[in-house]
This record gives structure tokens, C-alpha cells and sequence, in this order.
């Protein structure tokens, strides 16, 4: 197809409607002559534009719905039909209109890669450091690169240890550290201080230039779409010519022939087709997912494989406070408050996440004196007349005993640790992770239902947290540690077995969104590089969007073929008629209006809304989930005390462990039941309407009952040791199992919730 300004469309448009009202206006008239003449005028405006679009489409090897058009315009004018052709001037022109409005193609350009991409870089020579362009860099070359500063070229760190933002590359959000001799990649930014960089590789060969030829190779090979109306047109095409000629040639009438290609001009595959896509966009639009173009929409509606990012897509992108352990002495709130006191003016992500876990949990941070932080090591002050740091042991320190279980346990769930000292000496540790997003789950069950048949991940960080990821949603393959190369790569072997879609957010996941069938960028937080190089954004924060788009363009494309189909089965019937001399081309004409409004009403069902795509809440029920969502968060503490209390015991059931059972005996009566409770009957009849009815809070409320039969069994346990002066030995065994096994339901109680419930609410 031709590419065509961008106001040929709607001028012709206004031309040829202006064309038919007008002649219209002289045939009421008596004046037949002037009438005849608008048509004519209108039906020549026609052509030429036509007669492009056709070249075009020839020139890239396929014939398209426009050339029956060219034929019949051409019948018409030959044979004096002018209302006829003027008729089909129309048709073409306002199917070419809807078209250019629902499939404008965005350019895969790279400004935003080109913008992040450092243009100098400050080079050390004899002890003066001077500012020069990135291209004079050699490689040898030692650099300085300070903080905020992204890492001009690729290159070995000297001296200080570098602490580098690698997400623009990895997508992973936590900061990592580099020491002397490590390698740096380009494109990464310095989180710390400044460091000095021997430079490896020349600018054209870094690792930041290679991810800007990759997205420019990727954008390059993509295949033009193929119009749906295209694709049905090849068969309908020869058909139609075919049935015009076989009818000049028994009548002998070239008037039949031109009523044959009146009646077969494709107005449902020129109307129906970009009508019903224009519909699907304008719905998606509405839930925050903007589609480039109708190709976009039509090939999100037959995609079979889903390849997605983990980070900041399947993963928040914001680590998050995972668990608090305490030594003996220390409670979980306390270690937390006071770590969040130390690390309320640190810039570092893990700091945030401290902060905020805290304050969730109203643990108000102290006042807090003599901050420092240290890059890589953690920050440090003087609280209540005590030093407290956060962060790394002290070199020289040795962990305790109960430190191991925390070490053995970020291990096992792929969690990061910040240690909690006070002078000098371990009293806590954080565990943080960037958790699985609570709509995830929901989301690819979604899209499962809307067909597509196989999930996989691609992502750049280490395989134990992206398995462990992988696990918990089912999916089909997960490839980890990736480069941007080798996502690229994955992803054009995966194109080359099925139309395939392409989720992520990062920098690094521009090349791979280009050179996939469709890309999806999450627009909230993602890169705008990855936006630019995507032809699907999801304007909001989460991932569900994506099966709200994909349930809205096999929609789509499901009523754009049915009007289309629909419409050339009449057409087909109209041509018989038309073959037999029964349909003049004016009264084909007007006939093939009719069936155009029959499809465009039927196309226009893609505005509707799906009810089945995403349940609709009343505002109270939205307002009831906000609430125990809160709630969750302010419940951490309790399942933290839940599982302290079941690790205490295993020491043996002295006075110490016997406390902690009480205060968690404490906290399960005058907390954590009464949110059961409440969930039960507040929450859950509330939702009965829009999950459909009671069984789908069944197994929930089955939870809630294992919950208080646990919470009963542990106050029974204390009723006995009360009566006997302590715990016996043999009441240790039962009562840790208790516990451990409340932690274990409450967490996967908990998590259901957010997954299953929860993610309803926008």
C-alpha cells in the first residue's frame, strides 16, 4: 500500500461527499445534466488516489480490496453510471478514512536511547581530568565517572569499589556492586560515589551502542502488516472479476458487468473491518492501554506465544520488605523501627522499601544523629545514644547463631539482607525481595483463556529468583540471565514458530519489543525507550491491562471478520443478482449501502463492554478491598511474630519462648481474628455478586476456619502450661507444628487473597 499524506484521506473524504450531497441536490432539482456531472467529479476525485493505493499494494507483491474499487469507479465512468460511481467513491473513501484513523504506524525511533546515551566522557590524563567527546575515547583510556553519571563506555573499575544502577540494562532494580578489576557495562549509572573506569571498548563498541543497533536492526526487519481486508480479498478479488467477465461475455452487456463490480466493490472489508478495529481501540484506550495502530490490535488478536520480562512486569520492580527476624531479646517491630530510623535519609532503593514497610506498619521512625552512609557498605547513625547501622556486616564480624537461619533463608527465596547492628553488634536482619505482582496471576490465566498457548520468561537476572517466579505462575519456559542480544534473539525464534507478543519496561527491552510480532511496554514506569519501540503501552501500573487488550482484540477481530464475511455473503448474492440483469449498478449501488450499514452496525459491537473481561465492582466492595489490602500490610507483623515464636521453641520451651507464644496469642485475639472475621462477613458477601455466588469463596472461607482452629490449638497449649507452671516437653513438638503451620496457611491465605481479591480493584 502506498504510504499517503497524512490528509489525502479526509480530504477525500469531504471531496466526494460533498460530490454525492451535491448531486443529489441538482437531481431534486429536475437537473439531471448538473447531478450527473457532481457524480462524475466525485467519482474522478476518486480514482487517482485509488489508482496509488493499488500501485502500492502491487509493488509490494499483493493485490488488495482497492483494485476492485479501481474497476468499478473505471465501469462506472465508462458506462455513464455516474450515481453508481460516485456511490462507490464514497465507500472507498470512507473505509480508507477509518483505516488511516485505526492503523497509523508509530516509527520505531530511538530518541530515547539516543537522549540516555552519554555524549562526553571525563578522561584522567597526568593527574587532570578533562571533559572530552565520547567518540575520542580509546580504549586504555582511564575515566572518571561520578555520581548520577551513567558509565560512558565499557570498562574495568580501578581503585573504589563502584556502586552501579544496572536496571537500564538488567531491569533489576537493586543496586550492585563492582570492585576493582570487575567489569562495568555501559549505559549502567553510577548509584554511589565516584569511581575510575579503564575503559575497554571504544563507544561504537560498548555495550550501550550495541543495544541502539539491535533496536534499529529489530524495527528494521519488522514485516508490514497485512490488512484483514487484504487477506480476504485474495479469493474475493478473482472471484468477482471473474463473475463481471463470465457476464459481459453470455449477456453481452458491459452494464452487467459494471453492476457485478458495483455490487462487489468489498465495502464490508473497506468499512466492517477498520470500523470494528477502530472500535477495539477506542475501548482499550478506555482501560489505559494504548495501541499504536489497527495491525497492532489485529495481530494482538491471533497471537499464540507470550514472551514476558520479569522485572517491574511478572515483579513489582520495587523491592519489598519480605520478613524481619529479631535476635533473642529483640522484637521484628522494633529491629524494623529502627532500621527505618537509620535509613529514613538514604537514597538507597533497599532504603525505601525499609521506610516504607515500616511506616505501613506505624512504626514512625526516631530521631536519629551523625548520619553517614557508606556506598556498597550501608548507613549509620546514633539513635536514643546507641550506633545503629543498616546494611552490611562490618567486615571482621561474626555472624551469630541465629544470623545462619536468615542467610540459609535468603538463599532459599532469593532475597537481599540488610543487618541491623547497635554497637556494634547484630541484633536483626530485613529480608527484601521484589515481590510477584498480585494481578499477575490473574492476568496470565486470562490470557491462557484468550488463547495464548504458550508463556515464557526472558529476563536478565540470576535463575533461582526467576524460576522460583516462574513456578509460582505456571509458566512454560523461563530463560534467565539473558543480554539484550540474546532476548532479541529468543524472541525472533519464538516469531518465527507463532505471532508472538513481547512485555517489559526496561531500556534493555527495547530491541526485543521491536523485534517481536507486537511489543508491550508497561508506560507507567517503564522506559521511553521501551514505549517508543513498543506498539502497545499500558499507561497504568499494573499488568492486567494486557488481558483486558487481548480480550478486547480477539473480540475485534472475531466481529470484524464475522462483518466481513457476513457482508461479501450478501455481496456474493447481490452479484448472482446482478449477473442475471436483475440489479441496474445505481440500484446495486444503493443496495450495496445497505448491506454496508448492516455490517457497520454489526462491527460497532466492539464498543460494547465485555463483561467477562474484567469484573466490575460497586464502590462500596472497591472500598471494602482497599481496606483489608491495608490491612494485610499492617497484619506483617503479626505473621512475623508467628513464625519468632515457633523458631524460639525450637531451643526449648523456657520463659522466653512461653512469652513470645503469649504475645502471639495476644496478637492473633486482638488483631488477626478480628480481620478474619470480618473478611468473612464483610468482605467476601460483598463480593458473591461479581465472582458469582458463594463457591467462589469457599475454599477462603475454609482458610478462615483452619485459622481459628490453629488459633484455638495454640490457646490451649498455653491454658495447659498455665495450669502445669510451664510448657511441658511434650506440648513442644505439637505447638511448634502449630505455629509453623499457622505462618504457612496465613501466608498462602494472604497471598490468595491479594491474587484472587485484591487485584480487582484498579
Amino acid at each position: 500500500m502506498l504510504t499517503s499524506s497524512s490528509w489525502l484521506e479526509p480530504v477525500l473524504l469531504a471531496v466526494t461527499t460533498a460530490a454525492l450531497a451535491a448531486g443529489g441536490v441538482f437531481w431534486l432539482l429536475g437537473q439531471g445534466s448538473r447531478a450527473d456531472l457532481c457524480w462524475a467529479l466525485g467519482t474522478i476525485a476518486a480514482v487517482g488516489p485509488a489508482v496509488g493505493w493499488v500501485l502500492g499494494a502491487l509493488r509490494q507483491g499483493r493485490a488488495g480490496v482497492d483494485l476492485i474499487a479501481v474497476l468499478a469507479l473505471g465501469g462506472t465512468l465508462a458506462v455513464g453510471e455516474y450515481l453508481a460511481g460516485a456511490l462507490i467513491a464514497l465507500m472507498l473513501a470512507t473505509g480508507r478514512a477509518l483505516e488511516a484513523a485505526a492503523q497509523q504506524r508509530a516509527s520505531h525511533d530511538l530518541r530515547a536511547l539516543l537522549e540516555h546515551a552519554p555524549r562526553t566522557a571525563r578522561r584522567r590524563t597526568d593527574g587532570e581530568v578533562r571533559t572530552v567527546p565520547l567518540g575520542e575515547v580509546a580504549v586504555g583510556d582511564l575515566l572518571v565517572v561520578g555520581p548520577g553519571e551513567v558509565v560512558p563506555v565499557d570498562g574495568l573499575v580501578v581503585g573504589a569499589t563502584a556502586v552501579l544502577d544496572e536496571s537500564v540494562l538488567t531491569g533489576e532494580s537493586a543496586p550492585v556492586e563492582r570492585v576493582h578489576g570487575q567489569t562495568v557495562r555501559s549505559g549502567v549509572v553510577n548509584a554511589g560515589s565516584a569511581f575510575e573506569l579503564r575503559a575497554t571498548a571504544t563507544e561504537q563498541d560498548s555495550t550501550y551502542a550495541e543495544i541502539v543497533r539491535l533496536a534499529q536492526q529489530a524495527g528494521a526487519e519488522s514485516a508490514p502488516v497485512v490488512r484483514l481486508a487484504d487477506r480476504y480479498a485474495a479469493w474475493f478479488l478473482p472471484l468477482s472479476v471473474a463473475t463481471a467477465g463470465l457476464a459481459w461475455l453470455l449477456s453481452g452487456s458491459a452494464v452487467r458487468a459494471v453492476a457485478v463490480l458495483v455490487v462487489a466493490t468489498p465495502c464490508p472489508l473497506l468499512l466492517a473491518a477498520p470500523v470494528a478495529v477502530v472500535s477495539g481501540l477506542s475501548r482499550a484506550s478506555r482501560l489505559g492501554v494504548v495501541v499504536r495502530d489497527g495491525g497492532a490490535l489485529e495481530n494482538l488478536g491471533r497471537a499464540r506465544t507470550l514472551l514476558l520480562d520479569k522485572t517491574g512486569t511478572l515483579t513489582g520492580g520495587r523491592p519489598r520488605v519480605l520478613d524481619v527476624s529479631a535476635a533473642p531479646g529483640w522484637k521484628p517491630a522494633d529491629v524494623l523501627r529502627l532500621a527505618a530510623t537509620v535509613d529514613q535519609y538514604s537514597p538507597h532503593v533497599l532504603a525505601h522499601a525499609i521506610v516504607d514497610a515500616a511506616r505501613e506498619r506505624g512504626l514512625e521512625p526516631a530521631e536519629v544523629t551523625d548520619v553517614a552512609e557508606e556506598p556498597g557498605r550501608g548507613a549509620r547513625g546514633v539513635v536514643e545514644g546507641r550506633r545503629a547501622a543498616v546494611g552490611r556486616l562490618e567486615p571482621g564480624v561474626q555472624p551469630p547463631a541465629w544470623a545462619r537461619t536468615v542467610e540459609n533463608r535468603a538463599l532459599l527465596d532469593g532475597a537481599a539482607v540488610a543487618w541491623l547492628t547497635v554497637d556494634g553488634v547484630p541484633v536483626g536482619a530485613v529480608l527484601l525481595r521484589d515481590p510477584i505482582r498480585h494481578d499477575a496471576p490473574r492476568t496470565l490465566r486470562r490470557l491462557r483463556t484468550a488463547g495464548m498457548e504458550r508463556i515464557v520468561m526472558l529476563t536478565g537476572d540470576r535463575p533461582e529468583p526467576a524460576r522460583e517466579v516462574a513456578a509460582v505462575l505456571g509458566l512454560d519456559d523461563v530463560r534467565a540471565e539473558l543480554a539484550p542480544a540474546d532476548k532479541v534473539a529468543a524472541v525472533r525464534a519464538e516469531r518465527e514458530r507463532a505471532v508472538t507478543v513481547m512485555v517489559g519496561d526496561g531500556v534493555n527491552d527495547a530491541p526485543a519489543l521491536a523485534a517481536a510480532t507486537v511489543g508491550v511496554a508497561m508506560g507507567a514506569r517503564g522506559s521511553t525507550a521501551s514505549s517508543e519501540a513498543a506498539d502497545v503501552v499500558l499507561t497504568t501500573d499494573r499488568v492486567d491491562p494486557l488481558a483486558d487488550a487481548v480480550a478486547i482484540a480477539v473480540r475485534a477481530r472475531r466481529i470484524a471478520v464475522q462483518s466481513a464475511l457476513g457482508g461479501m455473503v450478501m455481496s456474493l448474492a447481490a452479484m448472482a443478482a446482478a449477473a442475471l440483469g436483475l440489479l441496474p449498478p445505481a440500484v446495486g449501488a444503493l443496495l450495496q449501502e445497505g448491506i454496508d450499514v448492516a455490517v457497520i452496525l454489526n462491527a460497532l459491537r466492539a464498543l460494547r463492554v465485555d463483561q467477562a473481561a474484567r469484573p466490575t465492582l460497586e464502590p462500596a466492595t472497591e472500598a471494602l478491598i482497599r481496606r483489608f489490602a491495608a490491612e494485610h500490610d499492617d497484619l506483617q507483623d503479626v505473621l512475623e511474630a508467628v513464625r519468632g515464636a515457633a523458631a524460639q521453641l525450637a531451643d526449648g520451651g523456657g520463659a522466653q519462648g512461653l512469652a513470645s507464644v503469649r504475645e502471639v496469642h495476644r496478637l492473633l485475639t486482638e488483631r488477626l481474628l478480628p480481620h478474619e472475621y470480618a473478611e468473612e462477613h464483610q468482605l467476601y458477601p460483598a463480593l458473591m455478586p461479581t465472582l458469582g455466588g458463594p463457591e467462589a469463596t469457599a475454599t477462603m472461607s475454609r482458610a478462615h476456619a483452619e485459622i481459628e482452629r490453629l488459633a484455638r490449638r495454640i490457646a490451649t497449649h498455653l491454658t495447659l502450661a498455665d495450669a502445669d507452671g510451664g510448657l511441658a516437653p511434650e506440648q513442644l513438638e505439637d505447638l511448634r507444628a502449630c505455629l509453623y503451620g499457622l505462618h504457612t496457611v496465613l501466608r498462602l491465605h494472604f497471598t490468595q487473597e491479594e491474587e484472587n481479591y485484591f487485584s480487582l480493584a484498579p
